[in-house]
């Protein structure tokens, strides 16, 4: 599969869905919106870092960002989705009863800095 393609980002992202037993975000253009930024970040960094957090372009500060981000199990498991609301439990829509939920940064503030720094270095 071609990860740097919408289409091969939406085989990738139903299969971790698949193997996790999780379901999608129902809403198509927030869905959209998130196979654009994966299959973005897959072709300007060579991995599908999460679209919602700030990537530093070096694999090895942003690895616990790649999709799923380390912190995605966790996140579905206490509130229902990940950070992004791509991935949800699969009873989500029928427990929750709503579209979208705030998810709390489990992404540690070393991590972020981190990143920060980086830019700043670039500048």
């Amino acid at each position: 599969m071609d990860m740097e393609t919408k289409e091969g980002m939406k085989e990738y992202i139903g299969m971790v869905c698949q193997k996790n037993n999780w379901t999608l975000n129902k809403d198509k253009n927030t869905l959209n919106e998130l196979y654009d930024g994966l299959t973005e970040n897959k072709k300007s960094y060579g991995y599908q870092s999460c679209p919602c957090r700030l990537a530093s372009g070096i694999r090895d500060l942003d690895r616990d960002l790649i999709c799923p981000c380390d912190y995605a199990p966790d996140d579905v498991k206490e509130f229902g989705a990940c950070y992004c609301n791509l991935f949800m439990r699969s009873d989500f829509y029928e427990t929750f009863k709503t579209d979208y939920v705030s998810v709390a940064e489990r992404r540690p503030i070393e991590k972020e800095n981190a990143v920060l720094d980086y830019f700043n270095k670039q500048l």
